[in-house]
């Protein structure tokens, strides 16, 4: 049986499991937690940790790897330009096209989600209600308007659920942070880290991997036939790093199936039919996303979106299920090598940097999300926004800088949002409502992110074929 045949069987049954738990089963029960414990055991702890283990050591090696190999440092110019020119223009397609669903759908303004918003209506006339007890001074008028804003956010703040609380910390710390404090912090520093503190941080500091891998192979290029001895090494070390990659790979529908069983065992159903509209916005803008992405991959990359998805398949399905592209990395790259064709020189270079700065699926998510939650409670007590041209054009923008900055784990879309609500002046508390699904929506986006940086690799592939042979 093929590994993809495996991971789609998997799936089904961890489907099947968890659906049956999340139905008939007690969530407080005692075989429950521990059913989920052991799903979490075998999925998260042993599997994605596994993937996890290999991750800094094959970013610094595949990188170096890919920089030795080509002929020449021009063409590494010429390669580093055409991926990086690439990564902004997906990303920020990626952007326009999600505020365009958004926008279109407009899920913050059905009914179920209106049901939403007449009960955040009522929890903020109790708020005024205490405010106006607490301090005698009217929460609606001009003068004490920002300090009943702050009473209601630290109100939110101590009432935020224990499973977001580590979340809810991050995201706080992000909120007077502009763009370009995020460039500095998020990109600048990290950049220029010990390499060995970059490769040493769980999750590993790949910005810092990628640039000190980035120098030390321009380096050998340089150097020449003195650093051979230097690249060999790497070079091998990217051999083993990619045999380690097959053996988690015969593994990985035991961990999927365990992941996908324990998701729907607790996700519960009432949370997703409340939302079901803003997911079905995220969910279609990420579809017209990937069909704009096939339409690259065959016109610029000159392969039938048919051969590139069948390709991919497996790295795709990793992605979905782990929601992190930087844990699917071992096998993005020995998809693209393997099945599609892609000079190790391209794959070894582009796909370690496309995993940390490429995040097409997240950059849509983001626009959409802070959309939404604008139609949803624009012009409450504590949302004195408007939805205007100025407004969504701030959110475009913050949302292309947000996901260069996010880091390739789960959920990490969910901190850098707080980037892009802070520009419009939306309380982060607000976000806590798509926290419910949004493990859901990380897999769409994160298997998309994966599904661009493959892309990125073939079209460069194509572009640099006379060079590399």
């Amino acid at each position: 049986m093929k590994l993809h045949t495996k991971i789609l069987l998997a799936m089904g049954i961890g489907l099947a499991v968890g659906l049956g738990m999340n139905l008939a089963g007690n969530p407080d029960s005692p075989w429950f937690v521990n059913a989920v414990w052991t799903f979490n055991l075998i999925g998260k702890d042993i599997f994605i940790a596994a993937l996890k283990m290999i991750i800094a050591p094959l970013i610094l090696a595949s990188i170096i790897t890919g920089i030795v190999s080509l002929p020449s440092v021009q063409e590494l110019g010429n390669v580093g330009s055409k991926i990086f020119l690439y990564y902004f223009a997906t990303t920020a397609m990626a952007v326009f096209i999600g505020l365009v669903a958004v926008l279109i759908i407009q899920p913050g303004k059905k009914d179920a989600s209106q049901t939403v918003r007449a009960e955040r209506e009522a929890i903020l006339l109790t708020y005024r209600a205490e405010f106006e007890a607490d301090t005698g001074n009217d929460p609606l008028s001009d003068e004490h308007a920002g300090a009943y804003r702050a009473f209601i956010a630290q109100k939110e703040g101590e009432h935020i659920g224990e499973g977001f609380a580590s979340k809810w910390s991050r995201m706080k710390s992000t909120e007077t942070r502009g763009p370009l404090d995020m460039m500095r912090e998020d990109i600048l520093r990290p950049i220029l880290t010990n390499p060995f503190t970059s490769l040493a941080k769980n999750p590993p500091n790949s910005l810092g991997i990628i640039f000190f891998a980035m120098l030390l192979g321009v380096a050998c290029v340089l150097i020449g036939e003195p650093a051979a001895p230097v690249a060999n090494f790497f070079t091998a070390l990217n051999d083993i790093m990619m045999k380690l990659t097959l053996w988690l790979m015969e593994i990985s529908p035991y961990g999927i199936g365990c992941i996908i069983a324990s998701l729907i065992a607790t996700l519960g159903i009432p949370a997703l039919i409340a939302l079901a509209w803003y997911c079905t916005a995220v969910i279609s803008g990420i579809a017209i996303h990937i069909l704009f992405i096939l339409a690259l991959v065959s016109y610029f990359g000159k392969m039938s979106p048919t051969t590139f998805l069948s390709g991919i398949r497996d790295a795709w399905l990793i992605a979905f299920c782990t929601t992190s592209s930087a844990a699917t990395l071992p096998v993005t790259i020995h998809c693209t090598t393997e099945k599609l064709n892609v000079s190790e020189k391209i794959s070894n270079f582009t796909l370690p940097v496309g995993a940390t700065v490429n995040m097409d699926g997240t950059a849509l998510y983001e626009g959409v999300a802070i959309i939404f939650l604008i139609q949803l409670f624009g012009g409450l007590d504590d949302v004195p926004i408007a939805l205007t041209f100025g407004k969504t054009l701030v959110i475009f923008i913050t949302a292309v800088l947000a996901s260069i900055g996010a880091a390739a784990i789960p959920s990490a879309g969910l901190i850098t949002m707080a980037i892009v609500a802070s520009a419009v002046g939306l309380p982060l508390h607000y976000i806590v409502i798509v926290y419910a699904v949004d493990h859901l929506l990380d897999m769409f986006r994160t298997s998309t992110n994966v599904l661009g940086d493959a892309a990125g690799a073939v079209i460069v592939n194509r572009l640099e074929a006379k060079n590399l042979t």
